[in-house]
């Protein structure tokens, strides 16, 4: 073997070297990252299935000395039930998605392909929406809602959540829609194509992923909003998910029993983690459309 090669053999061997240890590094990293996210997750399934001693020991018990369902059985029967509350919050969560998505999609495809006076203006005053901090208005929507006679009531707390979901989903559907080339739409009105079969037939199809998106972000942001359920929801009947969870103290003084509290911390992130491992794939792409467009 010739200088020459044994010195490209030994080039090459060093570059594999070097990116096997890159390789190494990220992915450790990446584990790294991974257990330090799915900790609380499992430590808060593992305590629920713990005693109610050992969930309340100090220090804590990071594996049960026997699996048991007690807290579970404690939680369904807290107050109403645990299944009212989690009627009563996926029927906000369901209201608020449905609002949500038909709301933002005609806006969405209104801003992207209807030219009229004034739309990036009022595209921008929606825009603007998003810096208000929605702690600042629950006073008034508190009011309001007395007013119209929803307080107390899932349809209420339902409309204030999309009230706070729509800005973002209006911005998110009107990139969705920008991204698709208005070639398409000529083409099938060319065909006969009315508007409303336009939209619902050739670009929902198309907007799939961006719907949802919209849709992930709707729910997570009903399903675990805890301030304007406390605030707007007063009777104990129509107390959702989160506030039944705040409210779950037992004992002297006000103590908490984490064993229960565990409990209901891990049926409500059931939910949420298998829509987000269902739909993993369209809401990452509509994420990344909206953004880079």
């Amino acid at each position: 073997m010739t200088d020459t090669a044994r010195s490209h053999r030994l080039s090459m061997l060093s570059m594999a070297r070097r990116g096997l240890g890159t390789n190494a590094l990220y992915f450790g990293v990446c584990t790294l990252l991974l257990l330090m996210f799915l900790f609380p997750i499992a430590w808060s399934a593992l305590t629920s299935l713990e005693t109610s001693a050992e969930a309340m020991a100090s220090p804590p018990v990071y594996w049960p000395s026997r699996f048991s369902l007690e807290n579970y059985r404690k939680l369904a029967e807290y107050g109403q039930g645990i299944r009212l509350y989690l009627w009563n919050s996926a029927s906000v969560a369901t209201m608020t998605v449905f609002a949500t998505l038909v709301l933002s999609t005609l806006g969405g495809y209104g801003f992207s392909r209807f030219r009229f006076p004034g739309r990036n203006a009022i595209f921008m005053l929606i825009l603007v929406t998003l810096m208000i901090p929605y702690q600042s208005i629950l006073n008034p929507l508190f009011i309001l809602l007395r007013i119209l006679h929803l307080q107390d009531t899932q349809v209420g707390l339902a409309l204030v959540y999309t009230t706070f979901q729509l800005p973002f989903a209006v911005f998110m559907m009107r990139n969705a829609f920008d991204a698709i080339p208005i070639e398409i739409e000529e083409a099938a009105v060319l065909d006969g194509c009315n508007p409303l079969n336009l939209l619902r037939q050739v670009m929902l199809p198309l907007v799939g992923p961006g719907l949802a998106a919209v849709g992930l972000f709707a729910f997570f942001g009903s399903w675990n909003e805890l301030l304007a359920a406390l605030i707007l929801i007063s009777d104990a009947r129509a107390f959702t998910l989160p506030v039944m969870l705040l409210n779950a103290q037992s004992g002297q003084l006000g103590s908490v029993n984490w064993g229960v509290m565990q409990a209901g911390i891990t049926l409500s992130i059931l939910p949420c983690a298998l829509l987000f491992l269902l739909l993993q794939r369209h809401y990452i792409d509509g994420l990344v459309a909206g953004a880079v467009k």
